[in-house]
Order: C-alpha cells, then structure tokens, then sequence
C-alpha cells in the first residue's frame, strides 16, 4: 500500500456515509412532507363530507356544537335526554343509534359533541381530557339553553362524564343511564399505549409530528377495522362508519384530545368512584356480558351496588356497542328512568 492511500480510502467511506445519511433524510423529509399533505388532503375531505350540524351554544372560551330532535310542533313533550357519546366519537354516534328514536317518542333530546370533538371547541385545552371539565362545560351550555333537570345518557368514557354531572350539577340531573360505561379503575393500571409520554417535550413535539403526519393516512386505512373491533362479537352495522362521523376524529386536535381524554382516564375513574354512593337520581347501568371493551364485572355491576336504587340489565351476548345492537332495549331504559324522573320531580 502506498502511503496515503489508507487516508484516501478513510475519506471515500467518510463521503459515501454523509451520502448514504443525506439521502436518508431527504427521504424522511420528502415522506414528512407527502404525511403532511396527506393529512391536510384528508382533514379537508373529511370536514367538507362531515359539515358542522345542530347549533353551536356559545361559552366562555369558545362553543359546544349540539345536534337537536324534538317531538315536533304541537307535540307535547315528555322531556329532555341529553346523549354524550364515548371516545373516537361525535353526537352523532348516540343520535344515529337512538336519539331519533327517542324524539319520534316524544322526547326532546340533546347530542353533544363533547369538547374537541365533531364540531366543538377544545374549550379549556388539555385541562379538558377531565371529565369534571367537560361535565361543567356541558352544565354551562345546558344553563344556555334553559334545559334541566335532564336524563343524561353517557356511553363508554361518558358513563363517567354522565356520573360527574350527577355529582357535580345534580340540578341539571333527573336521571342517569349508563351504556357500557367506563366507570372504576381497572386491574393493570392505565390504558396500555397512553402512559402520559407525550407529556414530556420530546414526547409532546413527537406526537405533534405524529398527528400531523401519519395519524390520519394510517387511521383511515384501518378505520373499519378499528370500527368492527369495537363492535364485536356483534357485526359491524353497514354505513356505521359513515352515517356516525367517525372519520372527523382523524383530524390532528380531534386524535389529540381523544388521547388525552383515554390517558386521563383510569387517574380520574380511581378519584371519582368513591363518591358513587352520593348520586341521589334514579339510574340504570346497561351492559353486555359480552363487551370486550369496558368488562361489565369490573364497572357496571360495582356501580349498580354503589348506587342507592340503582337498576343493572345485563344483555346476554350483547358487546361494546349495544345502542347500536340492543336498541330496543336501551331506549326502553332510557324511557323508563324518564318517566321515574318526571316522578321524583313532581
């Protein structure tokens, strides 16, 4: 070897390592770059098919959009139910599922978009993934809107919500009904994959990239699947997908509250639950031996012994997402603890 060329040798390699890494990055920058695109593409598709509905009621820091049925003129009504929808929704899930329903029978019902998602304000940003947050927004905009005492309808995630109110704002509250509600912490600790990392700076600047890049592109390319895996062992009912809106919960600020909501979730169930004893209206707790989602044994059935008075219907074979599944049996629930409501009242 002649002197120099083992130099030589080592700045050949040197040059082909800093091309080997620029290119590397110019094809992370061009596949940022394409995410970005997509997800601004996808975010306008999706708000463009999905525009806002309802009216939106107006509060300090911003507005709750609601969607509204009623009886219709000249009907008397046989009281207000207000629907507050789980995680990866918008108020159109309960609407769609029953709220109709519920107004064809008379009622005058309530399907918000609670703060963040479908077409309301992320009012109070992150403080809002409370449910004590939420449950005095939604108080606030039921106050605007002269409603209450109300049944208050609360899914999944909003079975907590729906008990917060109860608790904190018992003169919005004429009755509870629970649908396959998230209600206790859970053996095993926090939801896996929402351990609060994004809550560190390098975590907060990574999911913001994530949000704005691949979020969107990869949940809508697995959307139905994540759809049917909710669902079961029940099918997925054809046009849920698209009659129930779901695609709005793919825009960036809409994933992130949903993940801030889930990550809160399990810290605030372990300092509410002791005060399930407080409730003082009628409730119903309904659930599916079958959820594999939120387990019946783990929530519904403690809250039903927790509850003064309380009325457990467990469904045989019924899953996560029984309004949808076990209408009829959910809206005669709801009717009856209306009707209990009106009693109590009176």
């Amino acid at each position: 070897m002649r002197p120099g060329d083992d130099g030589r040798r080592r700045t050949r390699v040197r040059r082909v390592l800093i091309g080997l890494v620029g290119a590397l990055l110019a094809i992370v920058a061009a596949l940022l770059a394409a995410g970005f695109a997509a997800t601004w593409f996808i975010t306008r598709q999706v708000e463009a098919r999905y525009p806002p509905a309802g009216r939106r009621v107006a509060l300090a820091g911003g507005a709750l959009a609601v969607l509204e049925a009623g009886p219709g003129e000249g009907r008397p009504s046989r009281g207000t139910v207000v629907l507050l929808h789980g995680a990866s929704a918008n108020g159109m899930d309960p609407m769609q599922a029953f709220g109709r329903r519920l107004a064809g029978d008379g009622f005058r019902v309530l399907a918000f978009d609670r703060p963040g998602f479908g077409w309301s304000d992320r009012i109070a940003g992150s403080a809002a993934a409370s449910q004590a947050v939420q449950a005095r927004l939604i108080a606030e905009a039921l106050g605007a809107l002269a409603v209450g005492p109300a049944t208050i309808v609360g899914h999944s995630w909003s079975g907590a919500l729906a008990a917060t109110l109860a608790l904190d704002h018992p003169e919005r509250v004429s009755g509870l009904v629970l649908l396959a509600p998230a209600l206790y912490p859970w053996p095993g600790g926090a939801v896996p994959g929402y351990a609060g990392w994004y809550r560190s700076v390098p975590g907060r600047a990574l999911l913001a990239l994530a949000t704005h890049t691949v979020a969107a592109p990869l949940g809508l390319s697995y959307l139905d699947r994540f759809a049917a895996a909710v669902f079961r062992p029940d099918p997925l009912p054809p046009g849920y997908v698209d009659e129930a809106r779901v695609p709005l919960v793919l825009r960036p600020a809409t994933f992130l509250a949903n993940l801030q909501d889930l990550d809160g979730l399990y810290g605030f169930l372990a300092a509410q639950s002791p005060r399930y004893p407080e409730i003082a209206v009628p409730t119903t707790i309904v659930a599916g031996d079958a959820d594999p989602v939120v387990r019946t044994p783990v929530h519904a059935e403690p809250m039903a012994r927790a509850v003064p008075g309380a009325r457990l219907v467990v469904l045989p074979g019924i899953g996560h997402m029984l309004h949808y599944t076990a209408t009829d049996a959910v809206v005669a629930e709801i009717e009856a603890v209306a009707a209990r409501g009106r009693v109590a009242a009176d």
